[in-house]
């Protein structure tokens, strides 16, 4: 008998927990509330001065001297290197010898003319000999100019060995060493990078072409860089660019965003987080994102969801079971999605996912044998 009493109370107490587990806690729910909600298009950008400028060298040679470094202050025109001038010098004093010498050359093929002039107007030679100096002449002034041009082009590659900065600004990179030989043959090698001005920055981000038309000139941008995780920037959209970049049959945009920097604390280099608010609601009527994306796994609802064109579902919680409500939505946000029309009002109670570890029978009491 006790036996049998034992048995009977256990089945009984398995029974009535059963019954009495309320149907609400098979379900997780949140309920409809007002609030703001900021639309807003994500992406990743890396930080880059507004004007980068790469000073390179026209001219070959060995770099002898070196007057900066990384981070250093510079003005326009101050002296940034020098490369070995013994060959640049040695051509120019060529070129200036071979100046004189045809200078010399013209002054005797003018005084050849003079003489042979006077003598043809005395009739002792005839026109034909005459040309032949004129010809003498016109190829000295030819020799002279031909001179000229090359004393200024190694006048010109003497002054390339000194390598000045064309801004003032801050020197970003030096890829140079004492003794490195530079060869200015088919592509200008460059030597140093110079930032004009750090206080003015820009993000080049990547727009996916889904979320391009959302973004306009003047638009607010919010980012945040790893360096300082609790610190939140902002910025102004100045460009779109027009050229797409297409990879793997994804398209994106170049999108400009420009950047105060006045306490210095961005770096070139920095990967940007941006966020581009593009529509915001205040006091709006909203859902959380997860009831949206809700379905019942078995049939225990009040009637099938009928679903209308351009509307969504969600399902409202009434006598423990969940109803299906019809609603248009509006603008979303990472975690509500603004509710504009429906059967939806503040404080009904949404359903946005089962709970776990549920039997069939929608008990947690598990009969465990000894």
């Amino acid at each position: 008998m006790i036996v049998a009493i034992l048995l009977l109370s256990v089945t009984g107490i398995w029974y009535w927990s059963g019954k009495s587990e309320s149907k609400q806690d098979r379900y997780k729910i949140q309920v409809v509330d007002r609030g703001d909600i900021v639309q807003s298009i994500s992406a990743n950008g890396t930080l880059n001065p507004v004007e980068l400028v790469n000073v390179g060298t026209q001219v070959s040679g060995t770099v002898s001297k070196i007057y900066v470094d990384f981070n250093d202050q510079i003005e326009e025109g101050q002296v940034l290197a020098e490369l070995d001038p013994a060959l640049f010098r040695a051509q120019l004093q060529q070129a200036e010898a071979n100046v004189m010498n045809a200078q010399a050359s013209l002054k005797l093929a003018e005084n050849k003319m003079a003489r042979n002039l006077a003598l043809k107007e005395q009739g002792f030679i005839s026109s034909d000999g005459l040309n032949m100096f004129e010809q003498q002449l016109d190829a000295a002034r030819a020799q002279l100019a031909l001179s000229k041009a090359q004393l200024a082009r190694d006048r010109a590659n003497f002054y390339y060995s000194v390598i000045k900065s064309p801004i003032s600004g801050v020197v970003v990179a030096r890829n140079v060493e004492i003794g490195q030989t530079v060869a200015a043959v088919f592509q200008t090698p460059v030597l140093f990078q110079i930032a004009k001005d750090l206080r003015q920055m820009q993000i080049d981000t990547s727009v996916a072409e889904a979320d391009i038309g959302q973004l306009r000139l003047g638009q607010q941008a919010n980012f945040t860089v790893d360096a300082f995780h609790e610190r939140e920037f902002s910025g102004t959209v100045k460009q779109v660019r027009l050229n797409p970049s297409i990879q793997q049959n994804v398209v994106t945009y170049n999108v400009v965003v420009t950047v105060a920097n006045e306490d210095g604390a961005l770096l070139p280099g920095m990967t940007a987080n941006v966020r581009f608010a593009v529509n915001q609601k205040d006091s709006v009527l909203r859902a959380p994102n997860a009831a949206l994306r809700y379905k019942p796994s078995d049939a225990d609802t009040d009637g099938a969801p009928t679903r209308q064109p351009s509307k969504s579902v969600l399902y409202r919680l009434e006598g423990g079971k969940p109803v299906p409500v019809n609603v248009k939505t509006g603008i979303a946000d990472g975690a509500f999605t603004e509710i504009t029309e429906g059967g939806i009002k503040e404080g009904d109670k949404l359903v946005v996912r089962e709970a776990a570890n549920k039997d069939k029978s929608g008990s947690n009491f598990k009969l465990r044998m000894f």
